[in-house]
């Protein structure tokens, strides 16, 4: 696959961004490359667009198999993998806070509502005590509330992305005021 500048540069900063959010800088950029891939690609073919070595990719394809955020095809007459990421970057966010959720927030709440069980029963004082339970209940809420609009059809939770700014504006009395331009990004 031929990458044009802008692709390059694309792929590169998605790297960049990958390593910031805890994936490998080469896993974030075969990511990219499928994403802005019209096709699927096997292996080779991103690891000669991308020149990494092939057991690098291997590995991340791999790793993004298992954050379920590529998906392997099969072509008639081909014996080779084909990989395609999964869908636009509704998609992918959808699936990375799942898959967070699953690793890190689930195991965070169980572990305080243990911990709370606990801290009942020994020395903690009741003030720490109030605060474990606090924690608890706050994270319990936002697991229910993302729990709940993760049900959601998606034409209604991207109405709930567009409306959710401007009800935070009416409820922080922001709507009332006159509105600054924003700037625009540049690179």
């Amino acid at each position: 696959m031929q990458l044009s500048p802008s692709m390059q540069e694309f792929i590169l900063h998605w790297g960049n961004m990958g390593s910031r959010w805890g994936l490998n800088r080469s896993v974030a950029q075969i990511y990219a490359l499928l994403h802005l891939s019209p096709d699927p690609l096997t292996a080779e073919e991103i690891a000669g667009t991308l020149n990494l070595a092939r057991s690098n990719i291997s590995n991340g394809l791999k790793e993004l198999q298992a954050w379920k955020l590529v998906r392997t095809t099969r072509q008639l007459g081909d014996r080779r993998d084909y990989f395609t990421s999964v869908g636009d970057i509704f998609d992918l966010v959808e699936t990375v806070i799942e898959a967070r959720r699953e690793r890190e927030f689930a195991p965070t709440l169980t572990a305080l509502r243990d911990i709370q069980g606990r801290a009942e029963g020994d020395d903690t004082p009741p003030e720490v005590r109030a605060r474990i339970a606090e924690t608890y209940e706050v994270m319990q809420t936002l697991d229910g509330w993302y729990d709940d609009i993760s049900q959601l059809p998606r034409a209604s939770k991207l109405s709930l992305l567009r409306i959710g700014s401007k009800i935070g504006a009416l409820l922080s009395g922001d709507a009332l005021k006159p509105k600054k331009k924003k700037k625009k990004a540049t690179s």
